[in-house]
């Protein structure tokens, strides 16, 4: 025998209605609150205390007089609820009185129409009901259609596109630049990556009729360079040649190495080239070399300039003469690096830093042999590593952690556009108020002069509407710039005074040298934790 939860019915008779209460057998026992929402509804006043201690002490079934007078006989009810997202209705039936009539099909049909509901009527439901009916019990009268999911496009690269791996450090402390392996070679003909074109979902329909949207799909493409070919169907390319490849704003790129074998200097002029270059010699200062891919250079960089998309490596380094600069979209490896500008989109190793402006998006690790930093300012996202920073002189030397460097500049920027625009628009007051106090005093002014006053004003409030976006957006990233409590500074030997350190904002002075120290920041200071 199924479940039967405690429910409730009315008796009508000749002195007044009677309200029976009937206990659970094995369901749910009886709500007080679901008595008085039917009895408010037929607008039945009662003694709400009698009724609700019966219930509470009820065993078997009762019957209690709760209104004198005479009163129709009622219907049976059915209370329909349709869940927030519109996903399933449910229904509630309560029993009709003595001389009362049951719904039929058709009442209850119309009852889910007037509700609303016009999809997914559960029949059997609705039989079961209507064949053997339990009351204060939940029916799911209708049922919604749930959308098909489609799935987002993919490629899968069939090469190395994390170029994280540092390089190898020997025994003696020097860096290995002969098993760095982040160039990825390619051969003619081979598979370099594969598409997975998206899958459109299929919509819904709610308990309401209402069309259920599947989420939308991402839809990709193959994007790629000189060098590749493409399938039919254009979800797979080949390289047409021996070379490498790399993954640069996700499009990939197939080259051969363009080699200098020897300097670069007036007999090759400045360098611009699609893939890698290779340069056997030294870079002069005065020449610029760009690579959409890697920059590998034997020799020693001068006041050059090098531009790659993936990563610059310098067997020897640099020595910038104030001029010289690296950028790479990826990391940077270089023996020395001296008197230079140096911005990487990944990490920065090197055997030792002097006198450089030097940032990271990763770590910046001066290791190696001397592994030492002195002078200049150096910034990471992520983490400064060291031998030594600073110097017994007192060098100046600037070590920055926690802060993305193109948002700090980013930051900085605004900062100095914000200036621009306040005085900008002091200006325009200052004259506007000029022409406001010869209006003021009874001048009259001249055509020109008014359409100025009016151009004044327009320009102005551009100008403050732009003041006010920036500063909404400055606002912004300097909160974002305050709550970031990543990065650290690992010195394995030691910290000088001269060096200043900036963690997330927050700035000390090293007043005394430091040994074996990690730099953190904690709260609105910077701990050192000895190691």
């Amino acid at each position: 025998m199924a479940a039967q939860n405690g429910y409730f019915r009315l008796n009508i008779k000749s002195n007044g209605v009677y309200l029976v209460l009937i206990p659970p057998e094995g369901g749910e026992p009886l709500q007080f609150s679901e008595v008085d929402d039917y009895l408010a509804a037929k607008k039945i006043d009662y003694n709400k205390k009698v009724v609700l201690d019966t219930i509470n002490s009820l065993e078997k079934s009762v019957e209690i007089l709760i209104a004198s007078g005479k009163f129709m006989p009622e219907n049976e009810m059915l209370k329909i609820e349709i869940d927030f997202n519109r996903r399933k209705a449910v229904g509630r039936f309560y029993p009709p009185s003595n001389q009362g009539n049951r719904m039929t099909r058709e009442e209850i049909v119309n009852d889910m129409i007037h509700a609303g509901i016009k999809y997914g009527l559960q029949e059997e439901a609705l039989d079961s009901f209507l064949e053997s009916p339990s009351y204060c019990k939940d029916y799911i009268l209708a049922v919604a259609l749930d959308p098909v999911e489609g799935s987002d496009a993919s490629i899968q690269y069939f090469f190395n596109t994390d170029l994280t791996m540092k390089p190898k450090t020997n025994d003696d402390g020097s860096v290995d630049f002969h098993q760095l392996d982040n160039i990825c070679h390619v051969s003619k003909g081979e598979l370099l990556a594969q598409l997975t074109p998206a899958i459109q979902g299929k919509p819904g329909i709610d308990v309401c009729g209402i069309v259920i949207r599947p989420q939308k799909v991402t839809n990709k493409i193959l994007k790629f360079g000189r060098n590749i070919s493409a399938s039919e169907d254009r979800t797979k390319i080949y390289s047409d040649v021996d070379g490498h490849v790399s993954l640069v704003d996700d499009q990939v790129f197939v080259s051969d190495i363009y080699e200098v074998p020897a300097d670069v200097d007036s007999s090759t002029g400045d360098i611009s080239y699609d893939g890698n270059v290779a340069i056997k010699g030294n870079v002069r200062t005065g020449f610029t070399v760009r690579a959409k891919g890697d920059i590998i250079v034997n020799g020693v960089v001068e006041g050059a300039v090098l531009e790659a998309g993936g990563q610059i490596i310098l067997k020897r380094g640099i020595s910038g003469k104030n001029r010289g600069r690296l950028f790479a979209g990826s990391n940077i490896v270089s023996k020395f690096i001296e008197s230079a500008e140096v911005t990487a989109g990944g990490y920065i190793s090197t055997d030792a830093i002097m006198h450089s402006h030097v940032s990271a998006r990763g770590d910046i690790i001066a290791s190696g042999k001397k592994g030492f930093i002195s002078g200049g300012e150096l910034r990471s996202t992520t983490m400064i590593c060291a031998k030594t920073a600073g110097s017994t002189m007192g060098t100046t030397t600037v070590l920055e952690v926690g802060t993305d460097p193109n948002i700090l500049e980013e930051y900085r920027g605004m900062e100095k556009e914000i200036a621009e625009l306040q005085s900008e628009i002091e200006k325009i007051n200052q004259n506007v108020m000029v022409y406001a106090r010869r209006l003021k005093n009874g001048e009259k002014l001249s055509l020109d002069k008014v359409q100025y006053l009016k151009n004044a004003t327009a320009e102005k409030k551009i100008k403050e509407e732009k003041l006010a976006s920036l500063n909404q957006k400055y606002k912004k990233v300097g909160a974002e710039l305050e709550e970031n409590k990543s990065g650290c500074i690992k010195i394995q030997d030691t910290i000088y005074p001269g060096c200043k350190v900036i963690i997330s904002s927050v700035i000390t002075f090293i007043r005394k040298p430091l040994k074996h120290c990690r730099l953190v920041k904690g709260g609105a200071d910077i701990r050192m934790q000895t190691y």
